[in-house]
This record gives structure tokens, C-alpha cells and sequence, in this order.
């Protein structure tokens, strides 16, 4: 068996709209490692897009899994519930960054967390209107996709779209947005579109994922709380990508000045299992009455289990500070190979924590995404698995996991500085 013949296959039988990053097919995988079909090592930067904060198949993982397995795998929560939903719930609340009570409730997907998350503000608020910013992901279905601030590839020939869903742009350093910028895209946006009395929520990412890894000005979560204050404006802070020390902190909202009514999670929650959640302030949360929220396999037994081993995993191996260490180890290396002369020219090393990308330029200053496109395909034949991002492709982002050894992530270092300067060298 070879990549190439399941390639083929590939092609034959899974419609082109779900693209893959890579060419090569995964066999196995330890931590930050993955070894292909065909027997080749791979060093893991990918982190199956922000998933594997605490590694592939972490061993407390595997064994959480594997005795729920042993004791039933569903039942569905409407139906019967299982005390380890309670259990993760309790312990989510117990640590979510809400003030008062917080409840949980768990589905499947991202998308379906801030689907949920929506219903859950309008409900709360009686109104219809989200605001989401430019550049922020929030899922592919047609409500999440609507809330993305991206057309290409995400909603281009899709439409139409979820009517009261609007966008402001992100004030950010590294997206050149300034926050009086975005103020007056507000004030603009409440006298021409809708009124602030409307407005059930904001929907925002802490950093933007595949937006280019952009942290918002603090400002702007000043400017949110004082327009929830005056008007009963909810936020929603979209964790899904940002989650569970990937930013050096449990959730990448306690880098900003404010705390949010509602939080998504998704992604690393479950260390590879699908499992997603809406935290929130308690009485938020139970706007809706039974029956209203809920999904067959929301809060699989097996993913909520693997999801308290990861918790336990994060607080024993101290990850939110590994976080911090690895991307001071990340910065040193960029920063390095941005001095040298051999390489593609690089700009705009950024994000907190373990959540680091930088942008590829051409000599004129402006993005490249041809160049950080060769980057990745340079990197993946030298044996590492790098992805990118940001608006036209041009943002190399770096989702190691949280438990890579020091020597791996070096090696992957080392690995992504020679395709830095193979990509310039095929120019």
C-alpha cells in the first residue's frame, strides 16, 4: 500500500470539498509523531488542527477510553444519562471563566457549539442580531459559516445565508486594524443595519485561528463590556481553537480584561475524540427549556471520558506552563531564521503561548501565500507537518503538541528553518 494508490482511491470516492493539507497517509501516531503508510516519520506541528494539546494517544487517554469502552459506549444523555457527563460539566464549571454559576451542556462538533451558543444568546436575549468579526472561523454549517468572516473557501457559491448575522473588523497589531477602526465600523453598523437593542450577541475568537492567529486589542473586550452593560450585549468567546492551554492559560479569554457570558470548546477537549461543550453563565444557559438542546451523540460517553483524562493530563503535567516554555523555544527559532539572509523573508511573529505563526512576505512587504504554500510542501518532504492560514494563505501557524519532548520539537525546528530557506531557494 502505497500514498499515491490511496490517493487515487481518495480521489474516486470522497467528493473534493473536504481538502486534505497533505498527501501522505497516516498508519500510526505517538505524541508528536506520525508515521505515514509507506513507513515515514513525521514530526507533528499540526496538532490535527489545534486537537492534540495533550499529544496523540496520550497514555491516561487511552486507558480512560478504553475501560468506558468496557462499560458501554452510548446511550444517548436524553435517553439515560451517565454520571462522568455530570462529572466533566462539573469540573468545566468549576473553571470556566464566567462570573457567578456556570452549566455545561456537550455536542459533537465545534460547529455545533457555536450553533448551540447562538440559540442559547438569542433565547437568553430575545433577540436576533450576532455580530462576528472579519477573519474569525466558526464552523462550516450554514449558521457557523455565515458567522465565518472569510468567503473563500468557506462561503463562496453557498448562499444564501442565516439572515442578522453581521461583521466588524478585529483590531489587532498584526492585522493592521486599529481599534477606532473597528469602533467606528460598530458605530456604522448600528446606524445603517441593525440597532444595539438587537443585538443578541458578539461572537469572538481570543486569537483568531484560521484568521492568522490575530489577538484581539484588549480595547476592543473593554468596548464589548461596555456595550453589554448599556444594552444587555451577551459575548461568546469561540474557545474552540484556543482552548485548554494551547495559550498558556486553560482558556485564551483570561488574556483579556473581561469575562464572557458564554465559552465554546471543542477540539483538544477530548484529546482526539469528538466532543464539544457550551460553558455559561447559569442563567444564560437555561434560557432554553427542556428538550430545546441536545443531539444523539452529544456527549459520547467515550469522548467524555477521554475529555476528564485530558483535564487531569493538563493540570498534572502543568501544560499551561509547557505552553509558555514551547513558544518561547518557537519565538527563539523564528526569530532567529528571520536574520538570516537564505530564507523567505519573514514578518509578524505573534500569539501567546504554544499558539505561534508568523507571516511569509514577498521583497516588496506585501503576503505571500505561494511562498508559505512551498514552505509547507518543504517542510512535509524533509519530514514535518506544518499547516497555514490567515486570509491569503500567507501565515505559517505552529499547534505542536503540548507534550512534545524538547529534542522533537527542535527536530521539527530545525526541519521548518530548511524548508524556510528551500522555499525561497524555489522561487
Amino acid at each position: 500500500m502505497t500514498n499515491q494508490s490511496i490517493l487515487e482511491r481518495r480521489e474516486r470516492a470522497v467528493p473534493r470539498g473536504v481538502a486534505t493539507a497533505t498527501p501522505v497517509f497516516a498508519a500510526r501516531a505517538e505524541n508528536a509523531e506520525i508515521w505515514d503508510v509507506e513507513g515515514k516519520r513525521y514530526v507533528d506541528f499540526a496538532g490535527g488542527i489545534a486537537v492534540l494539546n495533550v499529544g496523540h494517544r496520550h497514555p491516561r487517554v487511552m486507558a480512560a477510553v478504553a475501560e468506558q469502552l468496557d462499560a458501554y459506549t452510548h446511550t444517548a444523555f436524553q435517553v439515560m444519562a451517565y454520571e462522568p457527563y455530570v462529572e466533566l460539566a462539573e469540573k468545566l464549571n468549576a473553571i470556566a471563566p464566567v462570573e457567578g454559576e456556570a452549566k455545561t451542556i456537550f455536542f459533537t462538533t465545534g460547529a455545533e457549539a457555536t450553533e448551540n451558543a447562538v440559540k442559547i444568546a438569542r433565547a437568553a436575549t430575545g433577540r436576533p442580531g450576532i455580530i462576528a468579526f472579519a477573519g474569525g472561523f466558526h464552523g462550516r454549517t450554514l449558521l457557523s459559516s455565515a458567522m465565518t468572516g472569510k468567503v473563500n473557501p468557506y462561503k463562496k457559491g453557498l448562499g444564501p445565508f442565516p439572515a442578522e448575522i453581521y461583521h466588524i473588523p478585529l483590531p489587532s497589531e498584526s492585522s493592521g486594524v486599529t481599534l477606532d477602526q473597528t469602533l467606528k465600523a460598530l458605530d456604522f453598523l448600528f446606524a445603517a443595519d441593525i440597532e444595539p437593542e438587537r443585538i443578541a450577541a458578539f461572537i469572538i475568537e481570543p486569537v483568531q485561528g484560521e484568521g492568522g492567529f490575530h489577538m484581539a486589542d484588549p480595547g476592543l473586550f473593554e468596548a464589548l463590556d461596555k456595550l453589554r452593560q448599556t444594552y444587555g450585549i451577551l459575548i461568546i468567546a469561540d474557545e474552540v481553537q484556543t482552548g485548554f492551554a494551547r495559550t498558556g492559560k486553560m482558556f485564551g479569554i483570561e488574556h483579556q480584561p473581561v469575562k464572557p457570558d458564554l465559552l465554546t470548546v471543542a477540539k483538544s477537549l477530548a484529546g482526539g475524540f469528538p466532543l464539544s461543550g457550551v460553558i455559561g453563565r447559569a442563567a444564560v444557559m437555561d434560557a432554553i427549556g427542556p428538550g430545546g438542546l441536545g443531539g444523539t451523540y452529544a456527549g459520547s460517553p467515550v469522548a467524555v471520558a477521554a475529555a476528564l483524562a485530558v483535564l487531569d493530563v493538563i493540570e498534572e503535567e502543568k501544560l499551561n506552563d509547557r505552553a509558555n516554555a514551547i513558544g518561547e523555544r518557537i519565538r527563539a527559532a523564528i526569530t532567529l531564521a528571520a536574520t538570516r539572509n537564505d530564507t523567505v523573508r519573514i514578518a509578524n511573529l505573534r500569539g501567546p503561548g504554544a499558539m505561534i505563526a508568523f507571516d511569509v512576505m514577498d521583497q516588496d512587504g506585501n503576503p505571500d501565500g505561494a511562498a508559505a504554500k512551498r514552505v509547507t510542501g518543504a517542510a512535509l518532504e524533509r519530514g514535518l507537518v506544518v499547516l497555514t492560514c490567515g486570509t491569503l494563505g500567507q501565515t505559517i501557524r505552529i499547534l505542536v503538541p503540548l507534550t512534545a519532548s524538547d529534542a522533537v520539537l527542535d527536530e521539527g525546528l530545525a526541519v521548518l528553518t530548511d524548508a524556510l530557506v528551500a522555499a525561497k531557494e524555489a522561487a
